[in-house]
């Protein structure tokens, strides 16, 4: 998941967690500290049981500046004439008046839950939220009434807002500004990825935007981009043009010395010379058909890809070979985009690869999620499974020689490798069932957005 996320997502991110991990972290500090100091929320017993007997010792003129010493924001402290009681309202109000109760020598004391009384006009709500206020009221051995309202014990602002929340939410915005700052940096970068996932070759290029007010950096690799697309297609222009001459002219050389091998005398050799032309005409079709599927060449209709395979394969029995062919149900109806000729291609080559170097070729068309699969296996030996990738690479041959009567120039499996590439497949090799070869090509099929 982590692998799609773009660059700037992956930032926020990062910053999001370091900003979580430092809010966790002193929030732990100050709860530790709060537990090792013996009061989180509520004064501890013995603080209030000093606070009580320090008042019953003091002289009545010296107990307002007592209560002042005592005094806080989060810890009220007041006295009360006479003595007063409340009852608990909840088990853990019960629960907290009996264990202060055992550590207050013996005085009366009733926790209840009173409104909040400090004033805040900003923020009133956001005050009272916080207050988690908790009154004690412990009976004096002087008759009188100590009555403590103690407030939680985050610190807060004259605004009401915890301490350090402004400088946390000036961080936040500044944060904000910068990942949006990032977003409009980073722009080209991802505008510059779709567009070299849209280069074709075979069209004139797109130039991508110029970004001006992106960084120096980041505008020096557009302009390269825009470059480079120019210097492909020119190049990709001459290599076709190129390929096409070469094409026309060897095909018309060839055309010409099939009618001259028609009048050699000897019926084996006339033969053999017209096998030869055959196949060099089919090598310099299939290295001119690889080129343009590279080159996005290729037309693309919607095709019945089994009944092509089966055509292919009826012209194969017709000939006296052995091909058979199983289409299983449901893929009888797949609709492959794509160009005609260059599926025949692939098909074919596959099909004589397996009559020819296994002697048969057993074909299976099934349909496999939203693709189309075959597989064809021989009977033949079989590919080692360390040959089996140099097998679709250009020239190469399990028998090494050149020579033409023990098979081609190991261009078939390549051909079909980059024209199942073109149209967004794979193809791969593996070991048939019996002992033979098996070749699985995987085509996406055509459904309608």
């Amino acid at each position: 998941m982590m692998l799609r996320l773009s660059l700037a997502t992956r930032l926020a991110l990062i910053i999001l967690v370091g900003f979580s991990t430092v809010i966790t972290v002193s929030v732990a500090i100050f709860y530790l500290t709060s537990v090792r100091e013996g009061e989180l929320v509520h004064p501890s017993p013995g603080r209030l049981d000093a606070l009580a007997s320090l008042i019953e010792q003091a002289s009545p003129a010296s107990r307002g500046l007592l209560l002042n010493a005592a005094a806080s924001p989060q810890f009220v402290v007041r006295i009360e004439p006479g003595s007063s009681s409340a009852p608990a309202t909840d088990q853990r109000q019960a629960t907290m008046r009996e264990a202060y109760a055992a550590r207050l020598g013996g005085r009366a004391v009733e926790i209840v839950l009173p409104p909040d009384r400090r004033t805040n006009r900003w923020f009133p709500r956001l005050a009272r939220l916080m207050a988690n206020a908790t009154e004690f009221r412990i009976g004096l051995r002087t008759g009188e009434t100590l009555v403590v309202d103690a407030y939680t014990r985050l610190p807060v602002t004259p605004l009401g807002l915890p301490v350090g929340f402004g400088a946390g939410l000036f961080g936040t915005i500044v944060a904000l500004l910068a990942l949006l700052v990032m977003h409009r940096e980073t722009r080209p970068l991802a505008q510059l990825a779709a567009a070299v996932d849209r280069v074709d070759l075979s069209a004139d290029p797109p130039p991508l935007v110029e970004a001006r007010r992106s960084a120096p950096e980041i505008r020096a690799v557009v302009a390269a981009f825009n470059r480079l697309q120019g210097r492909l297609n020119e190049m990709l222009r001459a290599r076709m043009s190129l390929i096409g001459g070469i094409a026309h002219d060897v095909r018309t050389f060839a055309t010409r010395l099939r009618l001259r091998v028609e009048h050699i005398p000897d019926d084996a050799e006339r033969h053999r010379a017209i096998t030869d032309i055959d196949d060099m005409i089919r090598l310099l079709d299939d290295a001119l058909l690889s080129a343009r599927a590279g080159a996005g060449g290729l037309s693309q209709e919607m095709i019945e890809f089994a009944a092509l395979v089966q055509a292919e394969a009826d012209d194969r029995r017709a000939q006296g070979e052995a091909v058979d062919l199983t289409t299983d149900e449901g893929a009888g109806g797949a609709i492959v985009l794509g160009d005609r000729l260059a599926l025949r291609r692939i098909i074919a080559n596959v099909i004589d690869n397996a009559i020819k170097y296994g002697r048969a070729a057993h074909v299976q068309v099934k349909l496999q999620r939203q693709s189309v699969v075959v597989s064809v296996d021989d009977d033949g030996p079989g590919i080692p499974a360390e040959s089996r990738q140099a097998m679709l690479e250009p020239f190469n041959r399990l028998e090494a020689s050149r020579n033409r009567a023990t098979g081609g120039a190991g261009l078939g499996l390549a051909v079909v490798r980059a024209l199942v590439e073109a149209h967004g497949g794979t193809v791969d090799i593996a070991s048939a069932p019996g002992r033979g070869a098996r070749v699985n090509l995987v085509l996406p099929t055509f459904s309608a957005a």
